[in-house]
């Protein structure tokens, strides 16, 4: 995939990301939490919720800097090589693996995406 295929996905995956903390939380708050004020902090109701809110700002934590190496691969006209779609592939997996708490496949697949980042990263440098 080319590198502004991967950067397209990768805001798509923030929305999965999103919609699934969303609909995490209708089964973790009240509906009057939900559509109220929240003045008040109430602790939700099971993991899932909690889950995937973390995952989510895992997420963002690496789409960062995911995006600025993706961008800068793009501007200075090097390529990455398969390392932003091995980023998006390792992301993907992440997100259910968290979600069900499949903590050594999860750590391998947010390892892999952070090799992917610092293969960017060297690509980016390396020309």
């Amino acid at each position: 995939m080319s590198e502004l295929t991967c950067l397209e996905l990768a805001a798509v995956l923030w929305f999965a990301h999103l919609w699934s903390q969303m609909g995490l939380a209708q089964g973790a708050f009240d509906r009057a939490y939900l559509f109220g004020s929240r003045d008040a902090k109430v602790a939700p109701k099971g993991v899932m919720w909690g889950r995937a809110t973390r995952a989510f700002a895992n997420y963002v934590e690496n789409f960062v800097a995911f995006s600025a190496l993706d961008l800068g691969l793009m501007v200075t006209q090097h390529s990455g090589g398969l390392a932003p779609t091995v980023w998006i592939v390792a992301r993907v997996i992440y997100l259910p693996l968290y979600l069900f708490d499949v903590f050594y496949l999860r750590t391998a697949a947010a390892g892999i995406a952070m090799l992917s980042l610092l293969f960017m990263l060297w690509r980016l440098f390396a020309g």
